[in-house]
């Protein structure tokens, strides 16, 4: 793996190998070796992902040096509605 690969890089590489995997009709070797491939660079994702959350990570430590935690809410359809049945005193 070279030196200079970007986090973008090497997403639009794995996503490559993924779809010739998908698609099939090619050797067993060659799958193997489009596999490996896959996986050198879903480490190097992984390794970067972790770098990065360590850089966040430091930026939000407050003054003292504490890390201040908030919460990530992601959208998800329908997540207050689940709820919603709870609170309305019907047992």
């Amino acid at each position: 793996m070279t030196t200079n690969l970007t986090f973008e890089k090497a997403l639009a590489d794995l996503e490559e190998i993924v779809a010739k995997l998908e698609k099939g009709g090619i050797s067993l070797n060659e799958s193997l070796a489009l596999f490996e491939k896959g996986v050198k660079m879903s480490r190097f994702l992984r390794a970067e992902l972790d770098k990065a959350e360590r850089k966040v990570e430091i930026l939000l430590k407050d003054e003292k040096g504490k890390l201040k935690a908030e919460e990530f809410e992601a959208e998800t359809e329908g997540a207050e509605d689940d709820d919603a049945g709870d609170e309305d005193g019907k047992a």
